[in-house]
């Protein structure tokens, strides 16, 4: 490495350290919960399923060197009810369940049906009660379905929660993938794709079905387009909305859950964009504060003005809608704009996943490259403006 380039490593090193025990210092006042767990290979998926503690599970893929087996692993987490003092320790893992597989994302329909997708391009569909809790070293990858369709590897994968059975996948080979899983049967298990659709003319980096109508999606790209589609078009070809959404390549899309026409975007520009269905000729709002790319956006299930974006930045940023456009004093501008709710610092690289937990509010996991895995809550007094506010001389 150029002398130069590693005294600049080794400086971004340093702060990134700093960073960190600043966060960890602050990190009482900041939360209601935090635990952590270090994981042997990094993951690119984290999500939660849906006494005096809740048992939550995580859905883990790992992320290993070339010559390791790929695994999805099903891990524990233990979250504190509200009227149990928090104890960060109680983070277990030991019970989670294995199954073996090759591949580099995951998504949940129904908890026991699980997708993935592989570098080969084809996806597969696991039964997790099917599967033995610890496999053996070097098993054979045994799915219960394999999809085909694609010719490259992708990332972008969404279930239709409207429509059972029903997947969409993003690909580097420029399309899009539909199957429908239900068409499986016994003797059938290698299912071609129901539909592809080709409107982009770039990688494809993600997919999603619309929250609440089964015949819609929006699929988004490298080539900086956002293209929304409605199955029921006879064609494959023309999508019904064909946008020029960011300057840079766009990562990632999310339907809002409560709002049939909200949808956000997220892209290497830096900025997360707010949109309207009903007018997709501007987008109603641009968020920004992150330093990097955006990777990921969520949408809280419990909160219709809450959203969330992961960028390349190590950070998550959770706004909220209902803060737009109010009146700030130079100090808070300084912080971010005002619909900036909250900033996660917790990891120290780049995050690879997130996810908002179905069933407590405010809850979120997440994942970074550096193989730690988090389940955090921001402190009520954040998102909650009856209770006080935590003095500034307290925080550093």
């Amino acid at each position: 490495m150029d002398g130069g380039l590693e005294a600049n490593a080794i400086t971004e090193e340093r702060l990134i350290n700093e960073e960190y025990k600043i966060w960890k210092k602050n990190s009482p006042f900041l939360y209601d919960l935090v635990v952590t767990h270090a994981l042997e290979w990094p993951t690119l998926t984290c999500q939660p399923e849906g006494k005096d503690y809740t048992v939550q599970r995580l859905l883990i893929g790992t992320h290993t060197s070339d010559n390791d087996q790929n695994y999805l692993q099903i891990a524990q987490v233990q979250l504190p009810s509200d009227s149990t003092p928090i104890d960060t320790r109680k983070f277990d893992d030991e019970r989670g369940e294995v199954g073996g597989f090759g591949g580099t994302e995951c998504k949940i329909s129904n908890p026991d049906i699980i997708a993935t997708k592989s570098v080969s391009g084809d996806l597969f569909i696991f039964d997790r009660t099917r599967h033995p809790s610890q496999p053996a070293a070097g098993g054979v990858c045994t799915p219960e379905i394999r999809l085909k369709g694609h010719t490259k590897e992708g990332y972008g994968l969404s279930w239709n929660s409207n429509l059972q059975g029903h997947l969409i996948s993003a690909s580097e080979d420029t399309t899009v993938c539909h199957w429908d899983i239900n068409a499986a049967t016994k003797d059938k298990k290698v299912l071609d794709a129901y539909r592809i659709y080709r409107g982009h003319t770039a990688v494809v980096e993600d997919v999603a079905w619309h929250a609440l109508h089964d015949s819609l999606f929006a699929s988004v790209g490298d080539d900086q387009r956002m293209l929304i589609w409605d199955t029921r078009s006879t064609s494959s070809d023309k999508p019904v909305h064909n946008i020029h959404a960011h300057s840079a390549e766009i990562n990632c899309v999310a339907f809002s859950p409560s709002s049939e026409f909200l949808l956000a975007t997220g892209s290497g520009d830096r900025t997360v964009a707010l949109w309207d269905l009903r007018n997709l000729r501007l987008k109603l709002h641009s968020f920004e504060s992150h330093q990097d790319e955006i990777l990921q956006l969520a949408w809280s299930p419990h909160n219709e003005t809450i959203l969330a974006s992961a960028g390349g930045d190590r950070r998550i940023n959770i706004w909220d809608l209902s803060r737009i456009g109010e009146e700030q004093t130079s100090e808070d501008a300084e912080d971010g704009p005002p619909e900036l709710l909250f900033v996660h610092g917790g990891h120290t690289n780049k995050v690879s996943d997130f996810s908002w937990n179905q069933n407590e509010p405010w809850v979120i996991a997440s994942t970074a490259e550096d193989n730690i895995c988090q389940v955090w809550q921001m402190a009520s007094n954040i998102y909650n403006t009856d209770e006080l506010d935590i003095p500034a001389n307290e925080l550093e």
